[in-house]
């Protein structure tokens, strides 16, 4: 993921009924949320490194003023669209780290759900090629589209994230991004999970073709955002502005005052959504509270 500082190289019968889906093996069935207590402002998202940091990180925030969860949604950073130069096809690839999360959904996933966090997955490019807007068919674009809706309900996730960043396409004989390939991806994905969230990390060849052959994906978006942190950027998508995040911000690296300073655009200018990245594992409260208490009116509390 791209930063303006490069740093890629988020009742008992409940329980028993949780108990009783992963004795059966079936690793996608997720336990109902418990109903998060209310919580009015912004919906907050937090992309986490997996490859560093857990997941569980994104449930130990909650505001001290009424005790909602200060993340809405943690995105899990991030499986890879790769390419295989047999078959000349794309395929879902997931790295040890992100292929443990996943099978741990018990312990690594679950229990952010049962607070009411939602968890999607991000699909990343990996110097191969492949890419979101180079598909070259139809068919093609929809057979990658199952594996990604396929892996949502095996493993019970809530969506997915498309950032179409390190595809170099060209690689390996690829394609050049084309018109279509996104629409026809994006549209067989929404077909597929037509409750489940798709948010767009707005950046690259992908974000910049949304329609096609009188076909406009935008509003088969949840979500849209600035992928540019500590910075300002309305999301180029013909979204209404409750599933923008124009504002951006990493944690530990964007000052606690431009963070205040985004939260503080984010209500005043009636955005509906705000982005941060890279949550890891210390005692974030500080730069957490930065934030909330200008989108909640709240501090943040952590809880190891």
């Amino acid at each position: 993921m791209f930063t303006l500082v490069w740093s890629r190289v988020r009742t008992a019968a409940l329980a028993l009924s949780a108990v009783a889906a992963l004795a059966s093996g079936t690793t996608g069935a997720a336990a109902a949320p418990a109903p998060a207590p209310a919580k009015q402002g912004p919906t907050s998202v937090a992309y986490i490194e997996v490859n560093n940091h857990s997941m569980l990180n994104a449930g130990k925030y909650t505001l001290a003023n009424g005790g909602g969860n200060a993340f809405d949604v943690a995105v899990i950073f991030a499986a890879n669209i790769n390419y295989d130069t047999s078959t000349k096809a794309a395929y879902l690839y997931f790295n040890e780290n992100v292929q443990r999360v996943l099978d741990n959904a018990a312990t690594e996933i679950r229990p952010l759900q049962q607070k009411g966090i939602k968890v999607v997955l991000s699909v990343l490019g990996n110097h191969q090629g492949a890419g979101f807007a180079n598909f070259p068919s139809q068919q093609a674009a929809s057979a990658f589209a199952k594996q990604m809706s396929d892996t949502v309900v095996k493993y019970g996730l809530d969506g997915i994230d498309f950032d179409d960043e390190y595809a170099e396409y060209g690689n390996n004989g690829t394609a050049q991004p084309n018109d279509s390939s996104f629409v026809h991806l994006v549209t067989a994905v929404r077909a597929n999970m037509p409750d489940k969230i798709i948010s767009l990390y707005n950046i690259g060849p992908a974000a910049s073709r949304l329609s096609y052959g009188g076909v406009d994906v935008s509003s088969k978006f949840d979500y849209a955002w600035n992928p540019y942190y500590g910075t300002w950027q309305v999301p180029g998508i013909a979204l209404p502005k409750s599933k923008l995040s124009p504002a951006a911000v990493e944690i530990g690296r964007t000052s606690q005052s431009t963070a205040a300073d985004l939260a503080r655009r984010t209500v005043s200018e009636g955005y509906g959504v705000y982005l941060t990245y890279n949550l890891d594992g210390a005692d974030r409260s500080a730069d957490v509270s930065a934030f909330t208490r200008e989108l909640y009116g709240s501090d943040a509390v952590y809880t190891p």
